[in-house]
């Protein structure tokens, strides 16, 4: 059933946006009743003097003769946000090489003893934390100790534990929305969320940004519903352990409590109870990793913000990129999350009943959050897709009263050009507005969603084929495989996906001239060395190359482009064997928007893809494989 505020809530939009009349209309509730009333009380029965007083039971049964909204109950959401995000789990892509590098990389380390390091993790520099990691590592590494599976088992765990982290949030964020903004705006908001291909990508990925998406808009939900003290709790969770950026989406709910509420003391009390809950024991353990004091959100931010370059040295991008971007993750529902505040303008003045936005705020303070982040990261020449991931919930949200909105104003028009029988509710006649948008939203959705896996899981699916290689006869647990990769070092999905401790990723030299990670040193304290090859700079070193003679596997995408760093390996069939390859898009050949969502019967006439390879050494190389192993441990 629904939550009782959520039910109060939409029976005084009801209310509020109905046609006054002598004889309201009878309307049947889900038990398909017909005989009511003109209280809504069932017929025969005495209404009560003070209906004011009367409040739905602890179930969340409605009250005694008001008609029943259909509308899923929290634990039916949460089941069905449970199956997305495992859905997710499974066939999401690592569409960052940050996630790889920086967190799958480490984690790696954390769990199996070795692994890549970025220089972010050099002691020199401290922008990563080693507490956020442990914190999905530790489910990881028991599973690891007790059960030795396979890595891409490890890999599949923590995607798993992620998702249904994310599931936890929407739960909560769904019961909230229902209460704060009517039932009509959370099933419009449970039906986005589930078919959003952003939620997709960012509800599994390991990054900061989508661990602050989890406490970020779970500390919006607990403020919409007035509990201040969680929300600041879970705003320093999503702030300091997450990203520290985050902490932008708490500023309206400061600017509540110290301007509108007057609360100095709660907000004082709480922000030094969270901070310190939360800052000491990361502070304390990202010490011990890093072998001197360290406090890795200050220094992201002064990195960010205070040095000389920042991280545009990494890319800037049009501030069309955002736009884009936002359209493929949420079609129109970015389209419709864009234009709200005009929205809301234009339901003020049309539509005469001026019903209270929300349950406890106006619009203007509780979407604040979305608003202002988009002011802020649009404003950044460096842009990434990621960045906007702690906001997607909002995204939805805005969304799905956008339309609510659109209903209104449509209902109004059409009562002032025809004639409609009094005391009909909007959505009586305005629920193929909504209907519409959401039958379009899934099935580009799905489109996307299904274009992405097609065009951009070969690499992912490639390292699985290498598993293989450990059942043969071939294979020699004593000795270390080195799986080169060259220009396409970027879609290595990490080594969670090799099949065995014995397996290294090595970079070949190609046409890149960036900074590449390095593995961490052996031994105990390996999070505590300063490399002279890291540097804060982007800049190339050739310490991070190998030798392309050593290398026993090699993954390459052939797209026909070809250069002296970047030759066709697949063709030098003397010295290697094709063990894989599987078709990649090559978005310059292919038609903008066919790439991007999948159409039957069209895309495939409109797009072009290439061979995404793994191959195999077929000569052998001189030395023992003793001589070979020691050679290639580190």
């Amino acid at each position: 059933m629904a939550p009782p505020a959520a039910r109060a809530r939409y029976i005084a939009n009801k209310a509020e946006n109905q046609i006054l009349s002598k004889k309201p209309p009878k309307r049947p509730g889900l038990n398909g009743s017909n005989n009511r009333s003109k209280d809504g009380a069932p017929a025969g029965k005495k209404k009560e003097k003070d209906t004011k007083k009367r409040k739905p039971s602890a179930t969340g049964s409605q009250e005694k003769g008001m008609p029943s909204p259909i509308m899923p109950s929290v634990q039916t959401a949460f089941k069905t946000f449970v199956s997305a995000r495992l859905c997710s789990a499974i066939w999401a892509y690592i569409a960052d090489c940050d996630e790889t590098f920086n967190y799958w990389e480490p984690l790696h380390y954390i769990i199996n003893g070795h692994g890549l390091q970025t220089w972010e993790y050099s002691p020199q520099f401290g922008l990563r934390s080693y507490t956020y990691l442990l914190l999905q590592g530790v489910p990881g590494y028991f599973y690891q100790k007790m059960f030795n599976p396979s890595p891409i088992l490890i890999f599949y765990m923590v995607r798993c534990m992620l998702g249904f982290a994310c599931a936890v949030m929407e739960r909560y964020m769904y019961k909230s929305i229902c209460q704060e903004f009517g039932i009509h705006i959370g099933r419009l908001w449970l039906i986005f969320q589930l078919f959003s291909v952003g939620m997709f990508v960012s509800s599994t990925a390991l990054l900061p940004s989508s661990f602050s998406m989890y406490f970020g808009c779970a500390a919006l939900a607990a403020w919409w519903q007035q509990n201040y003290c969680f929300a600041i709790f879970l705003t320093a969770i999503s702030a300091l352990l997450g990203w520290p950026f985050a902490a932008l989406i708490g500023i309206p709910l400061v600017l509540e409590m110290l301007l509108r509420q007057r609360d100095w003391k709660t907000f004082v009390q709480w922000t030094l109870i969270s901070g310190a809950t939360v800052a000491i024991p990361m502070i304390a353990i990202d010490t011990s990793y890093f072998g001197k004091l360290t406090f890795a959100p200050l220094n992201i931010v002064w990195y960010n913000v205070f040095t000389s370059h920042g991280p545009n040295i990494f890319g800037t991008e049009p501030l069309s990129y955002y736009i884009i971007n936002g359209f493929l993750n949420f079609n129109i529902i970015w389209l419709l999350a864009l234009q709200l505040p005009i929205m809301l303008v234009m339901d003020y003045l049309i539509v005469p009943a001026k019903s209270k936005s929300t349950l406890n705020f106006p619009h203007y303070i509780s979407l604040a959050p979305l608003y202002l982040w988009l002011l802020v990261f649009f404003a950044q020449p460096h842009k990434e897709e990621r960045f906007l991931f702690p906001v997607y919930p909002l995204i939805s949200l805005c969304g799905a009263i956008t339309v609510d909105v659109y209903q209104r104003i449509f209902f109004r028009i059409k009562s002032l050009v025809f004639k409609i029988k009094s005391g009909v509710h909007y959505l009586d006649h305005s629920m193929f507005i909504a209907i519409l948008v959401m039958v379009t939203s899934t099935l580009l959705g799905l489109s996307r969603v299904f274009a992405l896996y097609r065009n951009y899981h070969a690499p992912m699916d490639l390292m699985l084929e290498l598993n293989q290689f450990k059942a043969t006869p071939q294979y020699d647990p004593d000795v270390i495989y080195n799986v080169c990769i060259g220009k396409d070092w970027h879609r290595y999905p990490g080594s969670f996906f090799f099949p065995a401790k014995n397996f290294r990723l090595r970079f070949l030299k190609s046409e890149f001239r960036g900074m590449l990670p390095a593995y961490y040193d052996r031994g105990q304290n390996a999070t505590t060395v300063v490399h002279p090859y890291f540097n804060d700079l982007n800049q190339e070193n050739e310490h991070m190359y190998f030798d392309y003679d050593r290398c026993d596997f090699l993954v390459d995408f052939d797209e026909g482009k070809y250069t002296a760093l970047e030759p066709n390996y697949s063709k030098r069939s003397k010295e290697w064997s094709v063990m894989k390859s599987l078709p990649f898009l090559i978005p310059e050949k292919s038609h903008k928007v066919l790439r991007a969502f999948y159409v039957p019967f069209l895309t495939d006439n409109h797009i072009q893809y290439g061979d995404f390879n793994l191959l195999k050494r077929k000569t052998k190389r001189n030395g023992s494989c003793e001589d070979h192993q020691n050679r290639s441990s580190t």
